[in-house]
């Protein structure tokens, strides 16, 4: 049976681990600000390394700011094997509404900030964090394959995109990856593109916020295993695709050991189809 432990190429030469960390909340209420917990954040940090979590995703966003810089102050110099995405083209405003901006001078003021906060000169994985409706598509990837082409990102990718945005996407740079909302019993056509065409698929929201915890379906499988809801939903995923790459966060270590655990989780034939897959 594939495990996270099983990795995944990402661009064929670039190998993580298949459960992932989402480092959205290691900020503030609201993804604003710094967090509660200063300490506890960097040990979240710190020991998903240990634990094995070679992939870990961020952003300009998150904090605005915060993420990255925690990140950087705590792990950099990143070990060889540790790949960290960071993405670019949303911004907070001072309500905290999140706003696109994926002008080329915008990603490329944005991506500056992210190489000092993270502390390296060339960006593992830069994301394009959505669909700015004032800016095509192609323009704004063809700005990060123009930074692709300086030295300052290793590989690109394209978050909360259609097929045919995707497609757009494809025609300016080589994308290795695609980060879209996606949950237990969720379908998606761009999956099926990156099954066949062996894109790396990063569903964000994978618990749906921990709403998953109040689902009847997950309760049931869970309870008959001695599992959480939230690992029987992280189970189900890594089940779904190979190209499945979760990255569930969170800000506290005990949940973080949990989460990571559900990788050993065995879901039968019956449980995988009764939450819905084919």
């Amino acid at each position: 049976m594939t495990t996270w432990r099983s990795t995944f190429s990402l661009g064929g030469d670039v190998s993580v681990n298949r459960l992932g960390y989402g480092a959205m909340r290691i900020t503030g209420p609201g993804i604003m600000g710094e967090p509660r917990d200063v300490d506890e954040a960097r040990r979240v940090l710190l020991r998903a390394v240990e634990l094995g979590v070679m992939f870990i995703d961020t952003a300009h966003a998150y904090g605005p700011l915060v993420s990255e810089r925690l990140i950087g102050e705590t792990l950099a110099p990143y070990p060889a094997d540790v790949v960290v995405a960071t993405k670019g083209g949303l911004y907070r405003n001072n309500r905290g509404a999140w706003l696109a901006d994926c002008s080329p001078a915008t990603l490329r003021a944005q991506l500056e900030q992210s190489l000092q906060l993270l502390r390296v000169e060339t960006i593992d994985l830069y994301q394009l964090h959505t669909v700015d409706q004032r800016v095509p598509v192609s323009e704004s990837v063809g700005a990060l394959a123009q930074m692709q082409r300086e030295g300052l990102i290793k590989m690109i990718g394209v978050s909360n995109v259609y097929v045919d945005e995707l497609r757009a996407a494809q025609g300016e740079a080589q994308i290795v990856s695609v980060q879209n909302r996606f949950s237990v019993g969720d379908d998606s056509p761009v999956l099926d593109v990156c099954e066949r065409e062996r894109l790396a698929f990063i569903p964000w929201h994978p618990l749906r916020a921990g709403a998953v915890d109040t689902e009847r379906s997950l309760r049931n499988v869970a309870e008959r295993l001695g599992a959480t809801t939230f690992q029987v939903a992280i189970a189900w995923l890594l089940r779904r695709s190979p190209n499945m790459l979760p990255i569930p966060g969170t800000s506290s270590v005990q949940h973080l050991e949990e989460n990571v655990a559900a990788a050993a989780l065995a879901l039968s034939d019956d449980d995988f189809r009764a939450l819905g897959g084919a």
